[in-house]
């Protein structure tokens, strides 16, 4: 089914049409990137990159969406007979999706005719920095989680449908072990995971009863929630009951908690168990959980096997948006593609021109050092002794001998609008960012006062930004 190019903001399409009366649709080079780590953290997950291929190969206007374009009256019926043959037919570059990513450098480069470009760039975002967005909230509450698993459960309170979808995909590349998501599970090949709500235990007449009920009908996955009333004067007694005859036939159990002081909780719910004998009844909680609240948990020593995370992981909790931008690199002028730039008073804002390819440098370990923006055709010599600057053009710098692995890391991944590959599966993409992770000191990784994490430019890349500032500057004028 073909997805509607109406999916863009408006003002793509009065440019398309003003580049296609001027004559301007050329070749042209798009970079996306984003400006700051989300969290206040030092890294990203990047994550979105497979449905927005899926997606720009079917990216067409309808019938119906060119009436509608009819309908505004600002768009000319020989710019709408173009628009029916519309197709993106580019070329996409992009870092491997789940691989950890950092600010100013490329994760996708665009090469395709200017209409083309500038229509896509509203679903390019939207896919790429909501799903990098929950896939790097997913990655910190596993970090917090150390080691035990998570289970994402936020359908319910994420932005619509393709909002939930979207997040249980991305949630699942950055850490979570499982959806509540029963569709997502289907379509995504995700593992399933549920319990029950309070409805299921204030249905029946007694508590215990409904115990028993959900026993009978599942023994091989009762997870029992035993907050409904009062959790420790009458569901845990309710579920030891329970638990001990699912334990006498080799069944294993859990409880849940989803309300209270969780860190008291645990440890008298885990104790009540303990002394019936049911020492390997699992207990998961719930309830408004962050990276931050299971940390602390975590460190205090809370005894919380499953931690059952929903609003916050989906919905991106205190970081509204992830801050992807799309600007143009390239364009063909006189048949060259010459190089492009945003100036901005804010130097942090200001682009890297060109056409740039992404190198992550490892030391012999195994660890990586620094990432490296080089203009295309540039190389990086294993040994030799190179000057590497800070994007901003300021003094920062440092200097590195390639010791070990140089990874390039932007590949084709789309060729004349067709993606060159299979969609690599679920539990790949998974792997690949947890490999990713491990490849990092902890320092870059930690939530408090992360180490900065070294991006460069190369030489070349720097005396051609140079070179702008100087032509920029030496063509403005004062006014009199």
């Amino acid at each position: 089914m073909n997805q509607s190019a109406l999916f863009t903001d408006y003002y793509e399409l009065t440019m398309a049409q003003g580049y296609w009366t001027h004559g301007l649709d050329t070749k042209a080079v798009f970079d996306v990137f984003f400006r700051r780590q989300p969290f206040k953290g030092g890294f990203s997950v990047f994550a979105g990159l497979d449905p927005l291929l899926e997606t720009l190969q079917s990216f067409r206007f309808s019938t119906g969406d060119l009436a509608w374009l009819e309908s505004q009256d600002g768009f000319k019926p020989e710019f709408l007979r173009y628009l029916a043959d519309f197709r993106f037919s580019g070329e996409v570059y992009a870092v491997p999706e789940g691989e950890i990513v950092f600010p100013q450098e490329p994760l996708l480069r665009i090469h395709a005719g200017l209409i083309e470009a500038q229509i896509i760039e509203g679903l390019v975002l939207n896919t790429i920095n909501f799903q990098s967005l929950i896939a790097t909230k997913s990655a910190r509450v596993a970090m917090a989680a150390k080691g035990k698993n998570i289970m994402e459960f936020g359908l319910r309170r994420a932005q619509g449908q393709d909002g939930a979808m979207s997040a249980s995909r991305a949630a699942y590349i950055g850490g979570a072990f499982s959806t509540s998501n029963a569709l997502a599970a289907k379509e995504l090949g995700i593992p399933a995971m549920g319990t029950m709500a309070h409805s299921w235990v204030m249905a029946f007449k007694t508590e215990l009863e409904s115990f028993e009920a959900y026993a009978e009908l599942y023994p091989d996955s009762t997870t029992l929630l035993i907050d409904t009333f009062d959790t420790l004067d009458s569901g845990l007694p309710n579920a030891i009951r329970v638990g001990k005859k699912l334990a006498a036939a080799g069944k294993r159990f859990g409880v849940r908690l989803d309300s209270g002081d969780i860190d008291y909780l645990s440890r008298k719910v885990r104790q009540g168990l303990d002394a019936a004998g049911l020492k390997d009844a699992y207990i998961v909680v719930s309830n408004e959980l962050d990276e931050d609240i299971i940390e602390t948990l975590v460190s205090e020593g809370a005894p919380v096997d499953v931690w059952g995370v929903g609003t916050h992981l989906v919905t991106g909790g205190n970081e509204a948006s992830f801050t992807g931008v799309y600007k143009l690199a390239a364009v063909q002028r006189n048949g060259v593609l010459e190089p492009t730039m945003k100036f901005s008073d804010n130097p942090e804002k200001s682009t890297n021109p060109g056409i740039k390819e992404l190198y992550r440098l490892y030391d012999e370990a195994g660890s990586a050092v620094a990432d490296v923006m080089m203009l295309a055709g540039e190389k990086l010599e294993a040994g030799k002794m190179t000057t590497f600057h800070h994007p901003s053009l300021d003094t920062r710098r440092f200097s590195w001998a390639p010791c070990g692995t140089i990874q390039p890391l932007l590949g084709k991944v789309m060729e004349d609008g067709h993606r060159i590959a299979a969609a690599p599966s679920m539990a790949e993409l998974r792997s690949r960012r947890m490999e990713s992770m491990r490849s990092f000191d902890h320092t870059f990784l930690r939530f408090l006062n992360p180490h900065i994490y070294k991006v460069a430019i190369s030489d070349n890349l720097r005396a051609l930004k140079l070179d702008f500032v100087e032509k920029y500057r030496g063509s403005r004028t004062v006014a009199p």
